[in-house]
Parts: structure tokens; C-alpha cells; sequence
């Protein structure tokens, strides 16, 4: 199997350009970094379903069927886009009423994290 190396480079910088904005504080750049992911890991998909082909029905008799496309690379991506709008649906609905209630669509610090996390810095790790 051959794969196209600046198809790969490009999925890689799609992942950490997704990575990076999921780790942002603002909702909206958070959406972004993850439909930036998931269209990654579609083109990933289809970049290892192996090269183009013939239609895989192809609605003849009994030929051998060597050169035909495969198609569940395709229906793994085709669910994938549906499960990727839901999500940014999803998003976009938490994130319009966290800024109703909030006014702000930064993630801010809990305080209880905060007290967690400072209870923390005080213990021995060799505990």
C-alpha cells in the first residue's frame, strides 16, 4: 500500500492544530480545534482505505472483483460527518447558554478545582 506523504504532513498538522485549539479556554475555539480533529481523522480514514478503484457494485456477472474500491472506509466516514455535526450542534447549544447565563464564553477556573489543586501542592509525592 502507498499512501501520499503530503496528504499525511497535512493530516498531522490538522490533528495538532485541532489538539491545540480543543486545549483553549474559549468555547469557540473549542469547536473549532474538534471539527479540525475529526476532519483530520476523515481524511485519515479515506487516505487508508487504499486507492481509488473500480465502484464496488458494479453490476455485472461473475468477474473477479480485485481492483473494486472499498466502501466501508467510506461509510466509516460518511457516519462520521453525522456524529461530527451533532456534536457541533451540541457544542454550539452549551455554548449559547453558558454565555446567556455567564455574559462570557471563557472557561473560567472552579474554585473547588483551585482548592483541590493547592491541598495537592502541599502533599509528599513519595507518599
Amino acid at each position: 500500500m502507498t499512501a501520499n506523504i503530503t496528504l499525511l504532513i497535512l493530516i498531522a498538522v490538522l490533528i495538532a492544530c485541532g489538539v491545540y485549539l480543543v486545549l483553549e479556554r474559549a468555547v469557540s475555539k473549542m469547536l473549532l480545534g474538534l471539527l479540525l480533529f475529526g476532519n483530520a481523522v476523515n481524511l485519515l480514514i479515506i487516505t487508508l482505505g487504499g486507492a481509488d478503484g473500480r465502484p464496488p457494485i458494479l453490476g455485472e456477472s461473475d468477474r473477479l472483483h480485485r481492483d473494486t474500491a472499498d466502501p466501508l472506509a467510506q461509510a466509516m466516514v460518511l457516519t462520521s460527518i453525522v456524529i461530527t455535526m451533532g456534536l457541533a450542534a451540541f457544542v454550539l447549544a452549551l455554548a449559547y447558554r453558558a454565555y446567556v447565563l455567564t455574559l462570557t464564553e471563557q472557561v473560567e477556573n472552579d474554585p473547588e478545582d483551585v482548592k483541590v489543586a493547592s491541598r495537592r501542592e502541599g502533599e509528599d509525592p513519595e507518599q
